[in-house]
């Protein structure tokens, strides 16, 4: 089983999380919430308004999102579905650990350096530059303030 760290539809209560809990395509076990340790650029970009983790350490703010572990066979689904490796990149990526439910609970989570666990990560070096002057997220929500709809592949 791998960690991955989502950040944006596929989330819980967002467009894509529906992926996440379709055992055809994987397994995926919710672990927890938490945080990227570094800061990065979180942009909602594109005509199709798909929100993107620019890999930029250090640049924008701590991006909030949810870990899982996941099988083999969904880490493959990801990987397609997020455009690995030309839309996206899948890297490991420090995560701060805020609210642990896995396996072990909060035990497994503190064995990590102060709670600090390595995930994948999809985030992307393969943007055009004038995504950096976007507006940059701490936190995704499709229907947040921002009042750019997420646009469903299906609707595409």
């Amino acid at each position: 089983m791998a960690r991955v760290f989502v950040y944006g539809t596929l989330k819980k209560g967002q467009p894509n999380y529906k992926h996440m809990i379709n055992t055809a395509k994987g397994l995926a076990k919710f672990q927890g919430r938490g945080h990227t340790v570094e800061k990065y650029p979180l942009v909602i970009a594109g005509k199709y308004n798909i929100p993107y983790m620019l890999n930029i350490p250090g640049t924008g703010h701590h991006v909030a999102g949810e870990i899982y572990s996941v099988d083999e066979q969904m880490l493959q689904f990801l990987d397609e579905f997020e455009g690995c490796p030309d839309m996206y990149q899948r890297t490991l990526k420090r995560i701060q650990v805020v609210e642990w439910e896995g396996k072990g609970g909060v035990g497994e989570a503190r064995a990590a350096a102060d709670g600090v666990l390595e995930c994948f990560v999809y985030s992307t070096a393969t943007y055009p530059p004038e995504w950096v002057g976007l507006p940059y997220y701490d936190s995704y929500d499709s229907s947040g303030k921002h009042g750019l709809s997420y646009v469903l592949r299906e609707s595409r």
